[in-house]
């Protein structure tokens, strides 16, 4: 998000590298962890008190799915289902495959080895636009008839990413915020994608004006420099799984909360919070919506929608990797089209006339190859 080769970013590893590389965080703390858990504690919704720092984005996941059941059996209740959403991706681990698209999703090769998991329709309408309470009513339906089986609903705030990039009505996550509550489900907002910005608001829920239940957090943590990820939940939850047997939470990866990547981190969210991060993601958007519009008179592109300082062009076939991809390098650019997308997600310092010119490629490239 800050970019490459930041002497901020640079400086906050290699300060921390002259002191310590690392520690196993089990009964064991550190300074730049303590730092970052208050950070988060401070920047994300309310009630989120918690943290357990993980490695990876699909770790979090795993986390907070575990968190979610390891609740209710705390609570004395066998609830181990997850209600997902079409079109939604969740990561690449075990857990996080269940609870991605199982149609749409790259993972039907391991479908017969995964947890069956319930899924409502993807959510509808699009952002922007007022939701209805007919919209929810498969999800409604789900919760009345197997409510008791759920530990919670998880979904990715506002953008689905990877499952499709889709954008959708702050006012579908308000009343899933209200159902899960109505049913006594929990609520896991994975906002690995889109938290610290990236759709304009710092975190994706504060569209909706929401706090979910558990929050996973990844890939701009730091600025893009070290795997690191987290996952927050509430004094509740916490103190709810901590009180009963086996007395912790079970869950503890050797490299949760290594010192480097949580120097960068608080480097990272510094930076950002210091910059005009919010004009900056206005002017993106501004120069994605007036860049890609030609696209929009291609006859193989089906859709150009932009949401802060994330462009989709998706089209009516699926791309040929094999020409796309080095099309892109060739025109010097860093794009990784998948399926039916052509995404840009640039980083927040982007100059105007670098966002012209990755804007001018894309239309180039996908009049092309599309």
């Amino acid at each position: 998000i800050h970019g490459y080769n930041h002497p901020v970013l640079n400086a906050a590893i290699e300060t921390q590298l002259q002191d310590m590389a690392h520690v196993m965080f089990g009964g064991l703390t550190h300074v730049p962890a303590v730092t970052l858990a208050r950070k988060l504690v401070e920047l994300t919704p309310d009630g989120l008190e918690k943290v357990l720092f993980a490695d990876s984005g699909s770790v979090a996941v795993e986390v907070a799915l575990k968190m979610a059941i390891q609740y209710w059996h705390a609570r004395g209740e066998s609830r181990q289902r997850f209600l997902s959403l079409r079109s939604g991706y969740h990561g690449d681990t075990f857990g996080a495959m269940s609870v991605c698209d199982p149609v749409t999703g790259m993972h039907g090769l391991f479908s017969s080895a995964l947890a069956s998991q319930l899924f409502a329709p993807a959510p509808e309408p699009a952002f922007g636009q007022p939701g209805t309470e007919e919209h929810l009513k498969p999800v409604q339906q789900l919760l009345e008839e197997q409510g008791r089986e759920i530990a919670a609903v998880i979904l990715e705030p506002i953008v689905q990413g990877a499952g499709g990039m889709r954008f959708y009505s702050a006012d579908y996550l308000r009343r899933m915020r209200q159902l899960c509550d109505e049913h006594g489900v929990l609520l896991i907002a994975d906002e690995i994608a889109t938290g610290f910005g990236r759709t304009g608001k710092l975190f994706a829920c504060e569209w909706a004006g929401i706090s979910p239940d558990i929050l996973c957090l990844g890939k701009s943590l730091t600025g893009g420099y070290l795997s690191l990820a987290a996952t927050l939940t509430t004094e509740h939850i916490a103190g709810t799984i901590s009180s009963n047997p086996p007395g912790v939470f079970m869950h503890g990866p050797t490299f949760m909360a290594n010192p480097l990547a949580c120097s960068v981190a608080n480097a990272s969210i510094d930076l950002l919070l210091k910059s005009p991060w919010q004009a900056r993601i206005e002017t993106i958007q501004d120069g994605l919506e007036t860049g890609l519009a030609p696209c929009r008179e291609l006859p193989g592109v089906s859709e150009v929608r932009v949401l802060g300082a994330i462009g989709v062009v998706e089209l009516r076939q699926a791309v040929d990797m094999r020409a796309i991809q080095p099309a892109f390098v060739e025109a010097g650019m860093w794009v990784r089209p998948f399926g039916k997308l052509v995404y840009l997600m640039p980083a927040y310092v982007m100059e105007t006339q670098d966002l012209r010119e990755l804007c001018a490629a894309t239309v180039d490239v996908v009049s092309r190859y599309s």
